[in-house]
């Protein structure tokens, strides 16, 4: 047998996970904010922010504005080498928050705020500072990284959409020839269904606790009676832009989150089915794809150009919906008043992130590689005018004629009409008034369109009004 390293540094190769490994320059733009060490960098940001709050309130000494800036700087300007070092505590302590918390002592010792190191992480439970933590760490990451990258996608959309918004095109239903449509209709299906889910995501409202052990602020009014504890708690929370709960046991429980990851896989399902058809339309050939020199699609193949990003895209969009499943079923169930299940969990925020980010990327990058094959789409628009016998029917009945769907589908059920003359003919033999025919003449593929350039419109503008 082969024999491996017992050790490997982390590279790009060496990774365990493709995050960061083949996909890490992908999905760096989230290290900032749902790393471990942003993890660990929030956590100080909290606990310094609590610290200022006590003094507030008059259980901690009276704080001077350069020893609240000081403490206000940890959070931000902790560097790897201090987390490094936090880290090498929670190796004897095997308890993170607590790591951290002696961390934040140490950085007293030697200044003016040395005197109020005993009040670090007064009354609270590691759960008071690890619910806020991983709320904020989710919220910034959405805002900073995710919906601007969404965005970017959807405008791209919205280009396209008003290019093509009056280019005539089949639609398929069950995978059969329905009736015509438009491109740029069809563009701004997924584009109107994006930004509606990620203006949905913009605004959802996370929660936060600080009630202590279990929930009842037990240690804090126990120390301090005469303070208005549930005042604190919603003041302190809501500074952070969360909203508080005050009814909870020592954890918070994760509704809030679980609406705000099902947003996700809503988002994330929308751009499957975009995979999924872009995919199709690119096998029939009625989107073309740029070859760009030096690429291979096959290892055997020479001529293969395959839709790559849109599959990329598809499969990591899987695996983020899949997590993000598993946290909607698991986070809500605890027993009694904790355990420690949920704590593995959590810390994969940033994995589910990262799978989507990744598939953004993926399929931003496959659409600016495609463009329609308009002699193709017009191709297969005009090869069987019995897409138009829909409208037939309905003008046949807007005029009296008895059961024309009924004599519609008798002479084209399963049979195709091959042009415009094919078409003229049918109609010229059709046993209805001369009248009632110049209607049906001046049907064509191209022109029965309904208001797909009126619908698209509309979409672009309620997109963009809701962006402003």
């Amino acid at each position: 047998m082969t024999e491996r390293q017992p050790s490997l540094p982390l590279t790009e190769l060496t990774a365990v996970t493709p995050i960061d490994g083949r996909y890490g320059g992908r999905s760096q733009e989230l290290r900032p904010f749902v790393s471990e060490f942003a993890l660990i960098q929030t956590r100080m940001e909290i606990e310094a922010k609590y610290l200022i709050a006590l003094s507030n309130v008059g259980v901690v000494r009276s704080l001077s504005p350069a020893e609240k800036e000081r403490l206000n700087s940890f959070g931000p300007n902790l560097s790897l080498d201090d987390a490094e070092r936090i880290k090498k505590i929670e190796g004897e302590t095997r308890h993170d928050v607590k790591a951290m918390e002696r961390a934040f002592r140490n950085m007293l010792s030697g200044t003016s705020l040395e005197n109020v190191t005993e009040m670090v992480h007064f009354g609270l439970t590691s759960e008071d500072v690890n619910n806020i933590s991983y709320r904020l760490m989710l919220k910034r990451a959405t805002e900073s990284v995710i919906i601007p990258t969404l965005d970017k996608f959807t405008y791209e959309l919205v280009t396209r959409a008003e290019q093509h918004k009056a280019t005539a095109m089949l639609a398929r239903t069950h995978g059969q020839a329905a009736v015509p449509t438009t491109l740029g209709k069809e563009i701004v299906n997924f584009a109107s269904r994006l930004n509606k889910e990620t203006r949905k995501l913009e605004k959802q409202q996370l929660t936060g606790k600080l009630t202590g052990a279990v929930g009842n602020f037990n240690a804090l009014q126990e120390a301090y009676p005469n303070i208005d504890w549930f005042s604190f708690s919603e003041k302190f929370i809501k500074s952070f832009g969360l909203e508080p709960n005050l009814t909870t046991t020592q954890i918070n429980p994760y509704e809030d989150m679980v609406e705000y990851f099902q947003n996700y896989i809503r988002i994330n399902n929308v751009l499957i089915d975009f995979d999924q058809d872009v995919w199709r339309y690119i096998s029939d050939n009625w989107f073309a794809q740029q070859a760009k020199k030096g690429e291979i699609g096959s290892s055997t193949m020479p001529q293969k150009v395959n839709p790559i990003d849109f599959e990329n895209s598809e499969g990591n969009l899987g695996m983020a919906n899949a997590i993000f499943e598993f946290f909607s079923r698991k986070l809500p169930v605890s027993r009694l008043q904790r355990d420690l299940s949920d704590s593995t969990v959590i810390r994969n925020i940033g994995t589910a992130l990262a799978y989507s980010l990744i598939a953004y990327k993926s399929v931003t990058g496959g659409l600016s590689r495609v463009a329609p094959n308009l002699d193709e789409i017009a191709k297969r628009l005009n090869e069987d005018w019995s897409i138009l016998t829909e409208g037939a029917q309905t003008l046949l009945r807007r005029d009296g004629v008895e059961d024309p769907y009924s004599l519609m589908a008798k002479l084209t059920r399963g049979g195709h009409i091959k042009g415009q003359e094919e078409w003229l003919k049918l109609i010229d033999n059709l046993e209805i008034e001369d009248s009632q025919k110049i209607g049906l003449k001046k049907l064509t593929p191209q022109e029965y369109i309904g208001l797909a350039v009126e619908l698209t419109e509309k979409a672009i503008e309620e997109i963009k009004s809701s962006r402003k």
